[in-house]
């Protein structure tokens, strides 16, 4: 029988790990030891211009410290990237994704001429075979973009797309949640130079290792309405989502690592304890 709660820590090597990441573990951590579950360890490392190894042996080194226990093998996003090109070319052959070639400088430009001034998200839709082709001969880089309308088209709508929030959202969301992902537009899911983005790779490794429950911050709470839509399309299991609440510093900004927020080694280095690291964090 399958075990009823799996759930996992999803960190990118793309720098040390903070309180915030910290906070966000040992909350998954420790929902997984309350259930008698299961919690992975996986590594997002599908950026190859921001992951290093570096990080990644960080990251097992910061959890270990904070006493945490991982299954193994533990799954490298780089090393599957054929089971994301397998749920691409599922999407494609359903007409559901296309190609666009559009720049982000060109997309933000679109959406910030809406009407009303309404930064809208962004839709399209494919080019016309000649003019496709055209760019696909010139080399033209392109994104593999979800298509909102297909989708629609292909699930009679979206009203009865639903996920089930145990935690809580920013607004304070719970329970059974109507999804919407036309609030994210047409989303990229895979690159020219990459296999392969956040929402598709995310939806596929959940399905593949059995995830039963996500736990993760807030600031992700959106993703779960596309990833939702994906799951749907790809006839895949909904896990149940329980977002928490995100950590924030003195200055009440969120620990990120682009503001260089306080890492784990540094506590270490200056230190702090991981006892008394997780009695801060209000786990002990």
């Amino acid at each position: 029988m399958a075990p009823s709660f799996v759930t996992r820590f999803a960190p990118s090597p793309t720098g040390r790990l903070h309180r915030g990441h910290a906070f966000s573990a040992l909350t998954a951590y420790r929902a997984a030891r309350a259930a008698n579950g299961r919690f992975l360890l996986r590594i997002e490392d599908i950026d190859a211009t921001r992951c290093r190894p570096e990080y990644e042996a960080a990251i097992f080194e910061d959890l270990a410290w904070l006493g945490l226990q991982w299954e193994t093998p533990v799954r490298r996003q780089s090393e599957h990237l054929a089971d994301y090109r397998a749920a691409l070319e599922r999407l494609a052959q359903g007409g559901l994704v296309y190609r666009c070639f559009r720049t982000r400088k060109e997309i933000l430009a679109e959406i910030g001429h809406a009407p009303h001034g309404a930064m809208e998200a962004f839709r399209g839709g494919p080019l016309p075979a000649d003019e496709e082709a055209r760019r696909l001969a010139a080399g033209e880089p392109f994104a593999w973009r979800l298509s909102l309308a297909a989708a629609e088209a292909r699930l009679g709508g979206f009203s009865r797309l639903t996920f089930l929030e145990e935690g809580e959202g920013p607004n304070g969301e719970a329970g059974t949640i109507a999804a919407r992902p036309e609030l994210g537009g047409d989303v990229v899911l895979a690159r020219k130079d990459v296999g392969v983005a956040y929402h598709l790779a995310v939806v596929v490794d959940d399905a593949l290792q059995g995830i039963t429950h996500v736990v993760r911050g807030q600031d992700l709470f959106e993703a779960a309405h596309v990833q939702r839509l994906l799951q749907a399309l790809l006839g895949l299991p909904s896990p149940v989502y329980r977002h928490h609440r995100l950590l924030v510093g003195p200055d009440g900004r969120r620990y990120a690592k682009r503001d260089r927020a306080e890492t784990l080694a540094e506590l270490r280095a200056r230190g702090v304890g991981p006892a008394e690291l997780r009695r801060e964090l209000g786990f002990d």
